[in-house]
């Protein structure tokens, strides 16, 4: 998991839990620092309890005629020095990405869909992962 918090401040220590709210406003931008747009949303699966997708919305002008983008979660890097999420794309590639718009979501839960989406930023569904989340198997009380 520190892999996914880029560290400029070798003194600073980072928090490994952030509210889904703060990153939901976060700016997304490329290692160049170009800007991709803004984190929409955050979309958890509640059958694991991780999160799943960043929902990134860019382009449009003052929020009109934004495209959207399901872009998994562990394509993403969280940079907590710049209050910002880290997206490794250019902007042109990012245009071609699978998009939807606000009033036509797709279902993130859709095997096929997600396999499009994964294939195009080149990542593995986090179901087939090989850490598996760690289960509670105690029967004893505090």
């Amino acid at each position: 998991m520190e892999e996914k918090i880029r560290k400029t401040d070798p003194e600073r220590r980072y928090r490994r839990v952030l509210s889904a709210s703060s990153l939901a406003s976060d700016r997304v931008r490329n290692p160049a620092g170009e800007d991709l747009g803004k984190a929409h949303d955050l979309m958890i699966d509640l059958h694991s309890g991780r999160v799943a997708y960043v929902v990134l919305s860019y382009g449009g002008l003052l929020g009109i005629g934004n495209k959207l983008f399901a872009v998994p979660w562990n394509a993403i890097k969280v940079d907590e020095d710049e209050k910002c999420l880290i997206l490794n794309m250019d902007k042109q590639r990012l245009e071609n990405a699978p998009g939807f718009d606000k009033d036509n979501w797709p279902d993130m839960a859709d095997q096929q869909w997600s396999g499009r989406v994964h294939e195009f930023y080149g990542t593995q569904p986090y179901s087939e992962e090989t850490e598996q989340p760690k289960t509670f198997r105690g029967g004893g009380g505090i």
